[in-house]
């Protein structure tokens, strides 16, 4: 009887997430490739992993493989293993990963960073389980499901050339499509509690407080560029400022220092002054004052600049990041500030 302990536990209420794992149960018992398709940190190598513990193929090994983490050369030697003197420093014989997973599963993580070289030779493998070492001449057989995952868009790389068709084709098969953690409202809170009491653990506390209600809104708010992998960060970064008590705080940028946001008000000005023609910053007469408030007249200064610049791009924050010379998300960060975010 299959094992079921073994599949990694995901977690989640919301109809996309739960419509998302009914696909994975039902293609997981075939012996076809799988392509999964989401944004950063919406968790692709777990669903791909909890489809190989699904599989016919759960009690044979299950590798995985960054192709962007490494050189076209590495990742062929890494992929199809090499012989004794392939390259300069190939001592010794070694199998490469589609080798060391025949009769189970190899998941091909980032694989739009892969040379078409390289497609070419994975695509051999999909198609007739045969490919040959580096350095070798003996071709070698193996029974690999193939599970790949990608944050790009595969078809419009294939029409640049990008992207070999036919492996496109093969990949295909079916395609799990994930999704980010904005179209998933009801899970941002159960994640959230599910890492802060993970974190609770692991700092040697001895139970999660919870979140204040400013803290849930702000979680339910926020947009998440970086899905899940940044909810737990931001989490895990609160429960560890906060120790065991109630969690009324988040920081979502930790580069954020009033420093730092300073200079980025004065290189925001700079540019609203070369690109705009109009607006720039003043300087005031302190000769006749008898003190000044720095801190506030420099938030003002920074409210100032951020209502002008939406303004005059019609309220549309990309638009406004970009004239600002700010990314989307430093912008919003600085609207989340000032309480700016309508």
């Amino acid at each position: 009887m299959r094992d079921q302990t073994s599949a990694p536990r995901m977690i989640g209420e919301s109809a996309s997430f739960l419509e998302m794992q009914e696909h994975i149960s039902h293609v997981a018992p075939l012996n076809k490739p799988v392509l999964f398709v989401g944004e950063r940190g919406t968790g692709k190598e777990l669903v791909a992993a909890r489809l190989h513990y699904l599989s016919q193929r759960w009690e044979q090994t299950f590798l995985k493989i960054n192709c962007a983490a490494m050189s076209e050369t590495l990742l062929e030697a890494q992929l199809f293993g090499h012989e004794a003197g392939a390259y300069t420093g190939a001592s010794k014989q070694r199998k490469g990963y589609f080798e060391r997973a025949d009769g189970g599963t190899l998941f091909l993580d980032e694989l739009a960073n892969t040379a078409m070289a390289v497609q070419e030779k994975i695509l051999r493998v999909i198609e007739y389980g045969e490919f040959e070492r580096l350095g070798g001449n003996e071709t070698l057989s193996v029974d690999v499901r193939i599970v790949a995952a990608t944050n790009e868009d595969l078809p419009d790389l294939a029409r640049q050339g990008r992207f070999r068709e036919d492996l496109l084709d093969r990949l295909a098969f079916d395609v799990v499509t994930l999704p980010p953690l904005r179209e998933r409202a009801e899970d941002i809170l159960i994640l959230a509690e599910h890492f802060a009491v993970g974190m609770v653990k692991e700092i040697g506390g001895e139970f999660f407080a919870g979140f204040s209600d400013k803290v849930e809104k702000a979680l339910a708010k926020y947009s998440w560029p970086g899905n899940i992998r940044e909810l737990k960060n931001v989490i895990e970064r609160a429960v560890y400022q906060n120790g065991e008590g109630h969690i009324t705080r988040l920081v979502f940028n930790p580069f954020e220092s009033p420093y730092r946001l300073r200079a980025s008000a004065q290189a925001a000005s700079d540019e609203l002054t070369l690109s705009a023609g109009k607006i720039g910053p003043t300087t005031p007469d302190l000769s006749s004052a008898d003190s000044f408030d720095f801190k506030n007249e420099v938030q003002q200064f920074e409210i100032n600049l951020l209502n002008q610049a939406l303004e005059q791009n019609q309220f549309n924050q990309k638009k406004a990041a970009e004239f600002l010379n700010l990314s989307y998300h430093q912008l919003r960060g600085y609207l989340r500030k000032y309480d700016l975010l309508s």
